[in-house]
C-alpha cells in the first residue's frame, strides 16, 4: 500500500467502527437503565407493536376485574336488602298465624294488623331507599345494569345484564324468569354500495336516511314499536343505546368482525357497519323505510344480516309464568283476612327466595369472571414481560464487550492518525 496523506482510510475505518460501537453501547446502557429491551420502534418494530397491544389488553383486563368487583358489590347490596325483606316476611307470618287462631280480641287484632302494615311500609321503604353509588337498585328496569368485561377486543368482551325487579308491597319478589346467554345480533353493512348506502370508508359522522324498527313483546303479550330517528351513524348508535331496550345495544364494527366477508359480491371484511346486539327473545329488529341509506344517494337501504359474533351477553328473561306477590291489599283485620294473608305471605317468601337465588347466582358468575380475568391478566403480563423486559445477563455481557471495543477503537484511531507522521520522515 502506497503512503499518502490525502485520505487516511485506516482512520476512517476506525472512526466508523468506534461510532457503531458507541451506538450499541448507548443502546445497551439504555436497556439496562430502563429495564426495557424495546425503547423505540427502531429497537424492534414488530415487538413494539405486540407490546402496545398487550398493554392495551392488560389495562382493559385490569379495569374489567374492577368492573366485576363493582357488580358483585351491587348484587351484595341487593342480597342484603332481600335478606331483610325475608326477615320482615317471617315476622308477618308469625303475626298472621297468631291472628288466624281466633283467640285474640278486636284490640289485639288491631295491634297485630298495625304492626303488619308497618312491615309492608318497611318493605316499600327498602325498595325505594336501597341504593348503590347513589343509584336506586330495585328499579324494575328491563334494560338492567350492564357489567362489561373484556380485553379491549371485540371477540374477548362480554356483558352481564343484571336485572333487579321492582320491590314494593305490591310487587314482592320475582320468580319464573330464566338466565340466558346469547351472542346473536344484526349487522348493517354501511359499505353495501349495491344497496345505495355509504362508502367503505363510512364513519360515525356520515349522514344516513331511514331508520330501524324495534318491536318489543311485553309480558302481557302487547307490543311496543320503536323507530330510530337519528340522521347520523353516531346518532343512531347513541339513540339505540340510550333508549334502554332490554338486551339491545349497538356499536360500530366491520363486516369481518361480524363474520361476513361477502354479500353478493358487494362488500368485504373491511366494510364498516353497525352491529346491533339482541339477547332478548321478545325483541324483534326489522328494517324501517329506507333503512340506513345514504341521504345523498338513491337506494333501497342496507339489509340486516344475522350474526353470531355480537357482544356475548348474559341476561335475565322474564318467563311466561313470571310472578310477583301483591301484599298491598292484605291485612290482619279479621281471622279470615289473616288466613288469606298467610297464603300470600308464603307466596311472597317463595318469590323473594327465587329473586335472591338469581342474585346469588350472579354473584357467583361475576366472581368466576373476575377470577378468569385475573388469570388472563397475569398471563398477558407475563407475555408482555417476555417480549419487552431486558435480559440483564445478555445486556451486561454486551456492555462489557462494547466498552472493550470502545477502548480498542480509540486506540486504533489514535494509531491510524499516528501513521500519517511517517510521511514526514521521507521529506527530511
Amino acid at each position: 500500500m502506497s503512503l499518502g496523506v490525502l485520505n487516511n482510510l485506516s482512520a476512517v475505518y476506525a472512526e466508523n467502527n468506534l461510532t457503531n460501537t458507541n451506538n450499541q453501547l448507548s443502546k445497551t446502557l439504555q436497556q439496562l437503565s430502563s429495564g426495557s429491551r424495546i425503547n423505540s420502534g427502531a429497537d424492534d418494530a414488530a415487538g413494539l407493536s405486540l407490546v402496545d397491544g398487550l398493554q392495551a389488553n392488560q389495562q382493559a383486563l385490569n379495569q374489567s376485574e374492577t368492573n366485576a368487583s363493582e357488580g358483585v358489590g351491587l348484587l351484595q347490596v341487593a342480597d342484603g336488602a332481600l335478606s331483610q325483606v325475608t326477615s320482615l316476611l317471617n315476622r308477618a307470618v308469625t303475626l298472621a298465624t297468631e291472628v288466624s287462631n281466633g283467640t285474640l280480641n278486636d284490640s289485639q287484632d288491631a295491634a297485630a294488623n298495625q304492626e303488619y302494615q308497618s312491615i309492608l311500609s318497611e318493605i316499600n321503604n327498602i325498595g325505594s331507599t336501597t341504593t348503590y353509588n347513589q343509584n336506586q337498585v330495585f328499579t324494575g328496569s328491563a334494560a338492567g345494569v350492564q357489567i362489561y368485561t373484556g380485553d379491549s377486543s371485540t371477540g374477548g368482551a362480554s356483558a352481564d345484564d343484571l336485572y333487579f325487579a321492582s320491590l314494593t308491597s305490591s310487587t314482592v319478589g320475582d320468580s319464573g324468569g330464566s338466565v340466558v346467554q346469547s351472542n346473536a345480533g344484526e349487522f348493517i353493512d354501511l359499505a353495501d354500495t349495491a344497496a345505495g348506502v355509504l362508502t367503505k370508508q363510512a364513519a360515525v359522522t356520515d349522514t344516513v336516511a331511514g331508520g330501524l324498527k324495534f318491536t318489543i313483546t311485553n309480558p302481557d303479550s302487547t307490543t311496543t314499536n320503536f323507530t330510530t330517528t337519528a340522521t347520523t351513524v353516531s346518532g343512531l348508535i347513541a339513540e339505540i343505546n340510550e333508549d334502554g331496550i332490554p338486551g339491545v345495544s349497538a356499536s360500530l364494527t366491520t363486516a369481518g368482525a361480524a363474520g361476513f366477508t361477502t354479500n353478493g359480491g358487494t362488500n368485504n371484511a373491511a366494510d364498516v357497519g353497525i352491529m346491533i346486539t339482541n339477547t332478548n327473545t321478545k325483541v324483534a329488529i326489522a328494517e324501517g323505510g329506507t333503512a340506513l341509506s345514504d341521504s345523498t344517494t338513491a337506494g333501497t337501504g342496507a339489509a340486516l344480516q344475522t350474526s353470531t359474533k355480537a357482544l356475548s351477553t348474559i341476561s335475565y328473561q322474564a318467563g311466561a309464568n313470571e310472578h310477583e306477590t301483591n301484599l298491598a291489599k292484605t291485612d290482619l283485620t279479621t281471622q279470615g283476612d289473616a288466613e288469606n294473608a298467610l297464603t300470600q305471605l308464603n307466596s311472597a317468601i317463595a318469590d323473594v327466595a327465587a329473586q335472591d337465588g338469581y342474585i346469588g347466582a350472579q354473584i357467583n358468575t361475576l366472581n368466576a369472571v373476575s377470577q378468569v380475568v385475573s388469570t388472563q391478566q397475569e398471563n398477558v403480563q407475563a407475555a408482555q414481560n417476555a417480549v419487552q423486559a431486558t435480559d440483564y445477563a445478555q445486556a451486561s455481557s454486551n456492555m462489557s464487550k462494547y466498552e472493550i471495543l470502545s477502548q480498542t477503537g480509540i486506540a486504533a484511531l489514535a494509531q491510524a492518525n499516528s501513521q500519517q507522521q511517517d510521511v514526514l520522515k521521507l521529506l527530511q
